[in-house]
């Protein structure tokens, strides 16, 4: 019986330590940033193709190379609270929310107005395709009558 649970533990420590150490080596690059990511891209390339090839697909798959930190980190852990919480002063908090929702209302009410301006504008260029597209309709008419042979009296 020992020996049964000793293999398996000795089963699950080396998978442990195998999955350990692709973790291990991601913390490690994520904690000195895209610049390690691409270092070790670039060095997989160099030394063997497919474990360059392998970093890039993993890269792109996990969107490290997008990301402006390749960490998972919260943002809040700076020191900067976050938008949505109070600063303790209720004056100062009713000020913001109405700062905040007076910025809201500018910005839809800019979108519907450049909404509105692309729509004048559309419509100003179909309506002068479309005085185009008469005036060439009308002109072959004209010039066809002209080029008519007169009939015989």
């Amino acid at each position: 019986m020992n020996t049964a649970s000793s293999t398996s533990t000795t089963t699950m420590s080396y998978k442990d330590n195998r999955s350990g150490y692709f973790a291990r080596a991601e913390r490690w690059l994520d904690e000195r940033g895209k610049g390690a990511w691409i270092a070790a891209m670039v060095l997989g390339f160099i030394i063997f193709w497919p474990v360059g090839l392998a970093l890039l697909a993993y890269m792109i798959w996990s969107k490290r190379m997008f990301n402006k930190n390749c960490s998972n980190r919260s943002r809040t852990r700076s020191g900067r609270a976050p938008m949505t919480a109070s600063s303790g002063n209720s004056a100062f908090d009713a000020y913001k929310a109405e700062t905040l929702r007076r910025l809201e209302d500018e910005q839809t009410n800019f979108e519907a107005f450049l909404a509105r301006l692309r729509d004048a504008k559309d419509k100003a260029e179909f309506d002068q395709f479309m005085d185009d597209r008469a005036t060439s309709a009308d002109a072959p008419k004209a010039n066809d009558d002209d080029d008519a042979a007169p009939e015989p009296a």
